[in-house]
């Protein structure tokens, strides 16, 4: 429903300014008037955007707003008087600053739904619809306590899988860091010293030598053409196309692709069971999970699922025909949806893909540590071979 912004007064003629929901403009001044307020303007409000002031608003802020909202609801404290004392004890200025507007727009009669909604950069479609689902049911403390545990899975998801990507990511930058330090500082020097032995250099070091007269002489023009080819990558990427093709690729990737398929299809069975265990109906569900899968592939995927159940199929017959999806997931959801209980084995699969992605992770780390330490070998051993060799080319020389 749109929001409007209105300006009235009371009976004893104070001032009140607010934001309100309302189905349209006859819906709200009928509100009004009953009210007994009299009605000085009315003007749909322009979509504000969150400005995040006091630095980012992480996923374990949201976990532990969650679970504290939830007991403070469970309890029995209005949602104002517990909006009030989380602004106050928030740690994030910026999350304190949206919570602060949380608090404003459901003071003036908004839902705690529509409230979240004003804030789509800080709160998911699936924090949202969630909550959207609690409020419906009477059911808000369960559903947050539910979304607080589904973030802390996401959060632990993340955590592993950028644990597995850190140690590689640092040793390749030292590499490349280490190598153009030896083209742009130390072969120079070498090519000095052997400019003095007069002698015809070996041709693996007179390739070397070029390839760091070339570096050293156009090394400007050669970061700016990286910086030009990357940012048009990532304008590339951002389209639609360019993310389908990029998110194809990184499946199609040894080790790394069947890594992302399986945090893919974790995130998939897990924000499924989660939406359809609180209420959420399939169709809304599908929607929510299709922009939350991460992988453009599974999202196209998802998306068709939803448009054959919408015309009365089941959630596995869909999925089976998507081809993204391994069999073992299909088979285990046709299973639930025959046996009543979809929410369940959803969440048995996540449970068995989340072990699945641990020892991923694990071998991952394993093979990764030797080839990169092959690879600092070979690049490293062959400069200095390279330039070694004149040396030992003039010790033969003077041997005989």
């Amino acid at each position: 429903m749109p929001l409007y912004e209105y300006s009235a007064k009371d009976q004893s003629g104070k001032s009140l300014k607010g934001t309100i929901e309302a189905k349209d403009r006859a819906a709200l001044l009928e509100k009004l008037r009953n009210e007994n307020l009299i009605i000085l303007s009315v003007a749909e409000a322009a979509a504000k955007k969150t400005k995040m002031k006091g630095g980012r608003i992480g996923i374990d802020d949201l976990v532990v707003f969650s679970r504290q909202l939830a007991t403070m609801v469970d309890a029995g404290i209005p949602i104002l008087g517990s909006l009030d004392v989380l602004t106050q004890q928030a740690e994030s200025k910026a999350f304190k600053d949206v919570l602060a507007r949380i608090k404003s727009d459901v003071e003036v009669g908004q839902s705690l739904s529509s409230a979240f909604s004003k804030h789509p950069k800080v709160f998911s479609t699936l924090y949202i619809s969630m909550v959207k689902a609690g409020e419906t049911s009477g059911m808000l403390d369960e559903i947050l306590d539910r979304l607080a545990t589904y973030l802390e899975k996401v959060s632990a998801l993340q955590k592993k899988v950028k644990s597995a990507l850190v140690y590689p990511a640092v040793v390749t930058c030292m590499a490349i860091a280490i190598t153009i330090l030896l083209f742009v500082k130390v072969i120079p020097v070498f090519k000095d010293i052997f400019a003095g032995f007069g002698a015809e250099l070996p041709v693996p070091t007179m390739i070397l030598i070029n390839i760091s007269d070339v570096f050293k002489k156009y090394y400007v023009a050669v970061f700016i053409a990286l910086g030009i080819a990357g940012f048009f990558g990532k304008r590339y990427i951002n389209t639609e196309r360019g993310r389908l093709k990029f998110d194809q690729l990184l499946l199609r990737l040894p080790v790394f692709g069947m890594l992302i398929r399986k945090v893919a299809v974790s995130k998939f069975t897990r924000t499924l069971s989660t939406l359809v265990r609180s209420g959420v109906p399939i169709l809304s569900s599908l929607e929510v999970v299709a922009k939350t899968c991460g992988n453009k592939v599974f999202e196209l995927a998802v998306d068709k699922v939803r448009m054959s159940v919408r015309e009365g199929e089941q959630v596995a017959t869909p999925l089976e025909a998507s081809g993204v999806f391994p069999p073992m997931v299909v088979k285990m959801i046709a299973i639930g949806e025959q046996t009543g209980e979809l929410e369940k084995m959803l969440g048995k699969i996540s449970d068995f893909y989340d072990a699945q992605v641990d020892a991923a992770v694990s071998g991952l780390t394993s093979i990764i540590e030797p080839l990169i330490i092959a690879f600092l070998g070979i690049v490293i051993g062959t400069i200095v071979i390279c330039m070694f060799l004149p040396i030992f080319k003039i010790s033969t020389i003077i041997n005989m």
